[in-house]
């Protein structure tokens, strides 16, 4: 028999067998009193052996990833994925705020392999790299998130405040976002578009989450913030 545990900001949560364990703004773990936030957002249940996870909000996507960060799922509105890996990370932003919470998997199915190569974030994302400025911009928009410890609560930077942060007029950094989420959609990566030719509102935020869950930076990385480039 699996059993789960949940880590949210130091606290721990162990869901039942056999009632749902909901995770929102009111729920069995209240993340946040965030008013963006969906009351109840995700459901934890278990049926014939196995964990689920669904996303009972309408509005809010999640990003599913395991502890490598090499299988990613992106958990919209309405579905549901099984928790099967020994380390589940979910990360969600609501507003302003994006949210951290680890589920630890005891008895876990499968087991993941790591491999001895650190991961510094300097590989080539399937055949699209990315220019210095374009890595950047990624990790200026990280930049809470690779600096705070362990699972929890951060604040994405505003357009204005990524700009500002490397120095740069903001025309410059919508600019290098728009190429950055085009690179990623033409790889795959959903969420980064509202729809055809239409970018989505929310991109900063889904591109937060895919780079933090998919290591395509890490605190490794934040060194860039402090190198000029004119690429």
């Amino acid at each position: 028999m699996t059993e789960l545990a949940i880590e949210y900001c130091g606290e721990w949560f162990r869901p039942a067998l056999d009632e749902p364990f909901e995770v929102g703004r009111e729920s069995d773990l209240s993340v946040d009193d965030n008013p963006y936030l969906h009351r109840r957002f995700l459901r934890i249940t278990h049926t014939d052996g196995i964990w689920w996870l669904a996303n009972v909000g309408s509005l809010i996507s999640a990003t599913v990833c395991d502890a490598s960060g090499g299988v990613q799922s992106w958990l919209s509105p309405g579905n549901r994925l099984p928790i099967v890996f020994k380390t589940t990370t979910v990360v969600f932003t609501a507003g302003p705020t994006t949210y951290e919470i680890l589920m630890h998997l005891e008895g876990s199915p499968y087991e993941e392999v790591l491999t001895d190569d650190p991961q510094i974030g300097e590989t080539t994302i399937g055949v699209i790299a990315f220019t210095t400025s374009q890595k950047q911009l990624i990790v200026a928009l990280c930049e809470p998130m690779l600096k705070r410890d362990g699972a929890g609560l951060s604040e994405i930077p505003s357009t204005a405040e990524a700009a500002k942060r490397l120095g740069w007029a903001t025309t410059r950094f919508n600019r290098k976002l728009d190429n950055v989420c085009d690179k990623l959609d033409r790889l795959g990566v959903k969420g980064l578009r509202g729809g055809p030719k239409q970018l989505a509102t929310n991109r900063r935020a889904r591109l937060v989450e895919y780079a933090v869950t998919s290591r395509l930076v890490t605190s490794a990385d934040l060194p860039l913030l402090d190198v000029t480039s004119d690429d």
